[in-house]
């Protein structure tokens, strides 16, 4: 593997996947449910940024100057060329973190964050972009971090070193990662068939390997087959972060900051009777067998008094960006599926059901009625929004500010939508990031774009895009044979469309 790699996949791209954690507006939410003071984002940096679909979302739908990195030369230049296509002046390079990080331009930001690159990486560059976020993040700044956690990683890791050994000793250059990838998983297929002690001991093993094997190439390769791998217990983290100024401001992940999920009141108890960060944070990977975690850390961690924490919580917007008769009142946390109360969620979601953003004082005042009082509206918020069916709001000068840039953004992943499918989502204005939009809805709004009116059009001029390439829909499994056949369950997917999702798009600036 040639030596600008660093061990690194980077004969197979990464996925063209959104990260929503990534969006430096949902800050403020977990940071004023834990009591913290929210900085002002100014200027933002993501590190590793894959095809740089969020980074540029995030550039795109903020008024923050935006900065990232991504070692492999041809995501940089699929990034750099989105970039360019909405205009939004973010700055997109292909740098080594040793590069980077001896870069005298950069400006201090007030934002670093890193999806999953922490875990793929050796010692060495793990140092050198803690070196980096010493020089370049400005006081009262946070990183965003998700990583690899141990001990949830623990009973899986030798699958993985088995996976990654046998790409190494039995795969050939020739091959490249699919080919050694296809490799291990038949290796690993017949090891577990012979039931092994090992899988015996760890009999979550099996389902375990069943579910890596779902995921895509693309994913598999740079999740499990880079050569340096490394999950790492949140202590150890820390003492990284905390010789540059770090501290732990809170979980990036809602759902973390609703315990009774999560843990028993006995182990809720146990909890809070640690008083050491640290060790209440290492304690909590182990009651929920953590594997993966979704940090903020800051530097500067500046605590609000009570009555400043919920004026600037009763001032948070939200909207609803799912159709509410599809949101399912449930949610999973450490101790498995949780129903949620009908009689606060019902009329909460019925409020919200129109889609317009509300703040939470808002929602406060009109769930009085029903005695829901501020705490459950907050609980019943960060789980919804943890569930991914709210998004918080930006500020409307903010709004105003970035809406030409997504709407260009989004037309340009539209017409790329015409042939493939990769990126399946849109960027909104008004909450600052993604929203979920598959590939034949980008199409219906690019049709609706065109002047098309009617479902059969939208539907129609899908068709028309998939024909000239030879496409069909694939419908539980089957390929549709026939024009009629496609020309008919597009028909159904736009009449759909048109009833559950253009409202919530047209609600959230996307569609016009």
């Amino acid at each position: 593997m040639s030596e600008w790699t660093d061990g690194y996949v980077a004969d197979i791209g990464y996925t063209f996947g959104y990260y929503t954690e990534l969006n430096p507006l949902r800050v403020r939410l977990a940071f004023l449910h834990s009591g913290l003071a929210v900085p002002e984002i100014r200027t933002a940096c993501e590190l590793g940024f894959g095809q740089g679909v969020s980074v540029n979302m995030h550039a795109a739908a903020s008024t923050a100057q935006w900065h990232g990195n991504d070692f492999n030369p041809s995501q940089a230049a699929f990034a750099q060329e989105l970039a360019s296509v909405a205009g939004t002046n973010a700055q997109l390079t292909d740098a080594s973190f040793a590069e980077l990080v001896a870069r005298d331009d950069l400006p201090k930001f007030d934002y670093i964050g890193l999806h999953g690159i922490w875990s793929w990486i050796n010692d060495e560059n793990r140092a050198t972009i803690v070196e980096f976020i010493r020089r370049q993040l400005n006081v009262g700044g946070v990183v965003y971090i998700s990583y690899n956690t141990l001990p949830g990683w623990a009973p899986f890791a030798p699958v993985r070193h088995l996976l990654n050994l046998h790409a190494e000793t039995m795969g050939s250059a020739g091959q490249g990662s699919v080919g050694r990838i296809d490799s291990a998983f038949a290796f690993a297929d017949k090891l577990l068939a012979a039931n092994p002690l090992y899988a015996r001991a760890n009999p979550n093993i099996v389902e375990r390997f069943k579910g890596v094997k779902g995921h895509t190439k693309n994913y598999v390769a740079h999740e499990y087959f880079n050569r340096d791998w490394q999950p790492m217990h949140f202590s150890t983290l820390a003492e990284k972060l905390e010789s540059v100024k770090l501290q732990f401001a809170c979980s990036a992940h809602y759902l973390d900051h609703v315990e009774p999920i999560h843990f028993t009141p006995e182990q809720s108890q146990l909890l809070a009777e640690i008083k050491d960060v640290t060790l209440k944070e290492t304690a909590r990977d182990f009651l929920g067998s953590q594997y993966f975690r979704r940090d903020y850390w800051a530097k500067g961690v500046r605590r609000l008094d009570p009555l400043e924490r919920w004026e600037a919580l009763r001032a948070q917007k939200v909207v609803l960006i799912k159709y509410r008769p599809e949101v399912a009142l449930k949610v999973s946390g450490a101790l498995g599926e949780v129903a949620l109360n009908e009689a606060v969620y019902n009329p909460l979601l019925d409020l919200l059901a129109d889609h317009k953003p509300r703040s939470l004082g808002q929602i406060e005042q009109a769930m009085k009625e029903f005695n829901i009082g501020m705490a459950q509206v907050l609980q019943a918020v960060m789980l919804l929004a943890g569930a991914g069916h709210l998004q918080s709001i930006q500020e409307a000068d903010a709004i105003a500010k970035v809406r030409k840039n997504t709407d260009k953004f989004n037309l340009e992943l539209m017409k790329r939508a015409r042939g493939n499918g990769d990126v399946q989502h849109l960027v909104s204005p008004l909450t600052g990031g993604g929203v979920p939009v598959q590939r034949f809805y980008q199409l219906f709004l690019m049709a609706i774009g065109q002047g098309k009116r009617q479902p059969a059009e939208w539907a129609q001029f899908v068709w028309q895009v998939l024909a000239s390439q030879g496409q069909s829909i694939v419908k539980e499994g089957k390929t549709l044979a026939t024009p009629e056949e496609n020309q008919q369950e597009l028909l159904v997917q736009a009449t759909d469309f048109e009833k559950k999702h253009l409202p919530i798009l047209k609600a959230l600036m996307i569609a016009a």
